[in-house]
């Protein structure tokens, strides 16, 4: 089977979680300090704070903003389902929009039909590698005094007229899960340039302790933590950091092998009036952690299972707005671009080290059940 993806991992990641086992210190401490340096570092951002997920990433950061019930949060519904909850895990609201039809991303003009008085952050994500239209998103909160929180989960390295993500929007957020452009296994990262937030993220990410746990192991003094308020514990342990310190090193290579993957199934499926092809608009950097195609006249359903005999695993971007946890029968907002995309779509095995036979085997596999 050619899976859908492949961990980029070897030899030099091993040694760097090893040498963390063995540093003696496993939470976290001065690797996940060095991740963060690093990450600020190639995104430009002033602050870095490592959390275990993208998740809960989100969800501190909504959480640092005093975002609770009451509230609403903008969102797209064609997304992974943690964006909707990590709203909800707040108490707020998530108010779904449609999305733009080309770049599969959140639409700016239904957005701004979605403010009410009771909305306090919009929430796109740049889906699947390719910047939201983070501009016209900025603007428009500016105009309604709403904060900017980005779902980058899988757009690590991505740009905007060459600026990566990372600085763009208020606070953003990328995730290092296996299947994302760089990975620590399960970890994410949250980027922004204001220093009151990044001091409650690091915060809130260990029970709002006063004091952290390395501060105190490696004082000569006996100092007492204070809780000021209800925290969580969503901390990147040294081992994870010191695995994505490796994976930084790698991120121009893979993000380079990304996109000349993208660029030769573009050419392999140009002949196939059966689907529709990615969209990267001017100026906007696309990192592919996924290739998506849509079927024109196919049932998407019929064409998984025959390239799954075929030996070709595939994805699929779930609705959220239709998913039972989110449906709310005759109240479920109307979103018929999301709808289209969502039912005709499928995702392609996409991985640095996809091979060019595997790649042939796709596109023949896609090519016969769409033929």
């Amino acid at each position: 089977m050619i899976p859908i993806t492949r961990l980029y991992v070897g030899q030099e990641e091993a040694d760097a979680a090893a040498e963390a086992v063995l540093s003696g210190w496993l939470s976290v401490g001065p690797r996940a300090a060095k991740f963060e340096e690093l990450v600020a570092e190639q995104v430009g951002a002033k602050y870095a704070v490592a959390v275990n997920s993208a998740t809960t990433g989100l969800h501190l950061a909504l959480a640092a903003l005093g975002i609770g019930p009451g509230d609403e949060v903008i969102c797209p519904s064609f997304t992974f389902i943690a964006t909707p909850n990590s709203i909800r895990y707040t108490g707020a609201t998530p108010v779904f929009a449609d999305i733009d039809e080309r770049t599969y991303n959140i639409d700016p003009a239904h957005v701004e039909q979605l403010i009410t008085p009771r909305t306090k952050a919009i929430m796109p994500a740049s889906q699947i590698g390719l910047p939201a239209d983070l501009h016209a998103l900025k603007a428009i909160a500016r105009e309604h005094g709403l904060h900017l929180v980005e779902d980058a989960a899988p757009a690590y390295g991505a740009t905007i007229d060459g600026v990566r993500l990372g600085t763009i929007s208020d606070i953003t957020v990328f995730s290092f899960d296996a299947r994302k452009i760089l990975t620590t296994g399960e970890g994410g990262v949250v980027t922004t340039d204001d220093a009151e937030v990044a001091a409650k993220l690091k915060a809130l990410r260990a029970h709002a302790a006063s004091i952290s746990t390395l501060a105190r192991h490696t004082s000569t003094a006996v100092i007492a933590e204070s809780y000021d308020e209800v925290g969580f514990n969503y901390k990147m342990t040294d081992i994870q950091a010191a695995v994505g310190v490796v994976q930084l090193g790698k991120l121009d290579h893979v993000v380079k092998v990304r996109r000349a993957l993208a660029a030769r199934y573009d050419e392999l499926l140009a002949g196939n009036e059966s689907l529709v092809l990615p969209h990267e608009p001017a100026g906007f950097g696309h990192v592919y952690q996924s290739y998506l195609v849509r079927l024109r006249n196919h049932t998407r359903i019929d064409v998984m299972n025959a390239m799954a005999q075929r030996g070709v695993a595939t994805r699929r971007i779930t609705a959220c707005h239709l998913e039972p946890v989110y449906h709310a029968g005759a109240d479920t907002p109307s979103l018929p671009v999301t709808e289209r995309v969502a039912a005709d779509h499928i995702l392609l095995p996409h991985f640095v080290g996809l091979t060019d036979e595997e790649q042939d085997e796709v596109v023949a596999a896609l090519n016969a059940a769409t033929a």
